[in-house]
């Protein structure tokens, strides 16, 4: 009896404890990090510019100060019907840049002279607003412009006179998250900023 106690506590000894698994971080602590990284452009949006803009157009009523109400960033691919791999490629590279898993945009009818189909997938796009959106925006001024080889600015004809502005980037090395090594040929996108503004004019004074 003895002997068998002696044995199953031997056998027990030799079982290796359990490692603990690190916890992930919590999506709460991932929001917080990307508050925090955003937090200096929302505040001179929300409390700056716009008081800024009421000063200058006279406001009475806050609500109608102008606001960015989000940023889309599309990017059309027309050679995903030869090439269904750079729809994958494009979602990886799209949502790296933006933080936020795009989505894959369908052709609405078909082209026969672009061997398009109905429901094809012909893009991504991704939608941001609120903590995501300021933080592209600041990364667009303080990181991308200045990566832009010659750049001299945005053009004044990208607003398009009901308060929102569009405008092309030619390839995606200009963000940080993009690793040359990864990428098989240069892709470009367009960025649409959504403001409530009324006017080209309250457009600017808020950009």
């Amino acid at each position: 009896m003895a002997a068998k106690e002696t044995t199953k506590k031997a056998t027990t000894a030799a079982v290796p404890a359990k490692k603990e698994k690190a916890p992930a971080k919590s999506k709460v602590l991932a929001k917080r990090e990307l508050t925090s990284f955003s937090d200096a452009y929302r505040v001179k949006y929300e409390d700056d510019v716009r008081k800024g803009l009421q000063k200058h157009f006279g406001y009475t009523n806050v609500m109608r100060i102008p606001r960015i109400a989000k940023i889309t960033i599309n990017r059309g691919i027309g050679e995903a019907t030869e090439n269904p791999k750079v729809i994958d490629s494009s979602v990886e590279e799209i949502g790296l840049i933006s933080g936020q898993k795009p989505i894959v945009t369908l052709a609405k009818k078909s082209i026969a002279t672009f061997k398009i189909r109905k429901n094809a997938p012909v893009g991504v796009a991704v939608t941001l607003r609120g903590v995501r959106m300021y933080a592209f925006l600041e990364k667009l001024v303080t990181v991308v412009f200045e990566r832009i080889r010659d750049f001299k600015g945005l053009s004044p004809k990208s607003f398009d006179g009901r308060g929102n502005f569009t405008f092309a980037l030619k390839e995606q090395l200009v963000f940080p998250e993009i690793s040359y090594d990864k990428v098989d040929k240069a892709r470009g996108m367009s960025i649409t900023i959504t403001t409530t503004a009324q006017t080209d004019e309250e457009c600017k004074a808020l950009l």
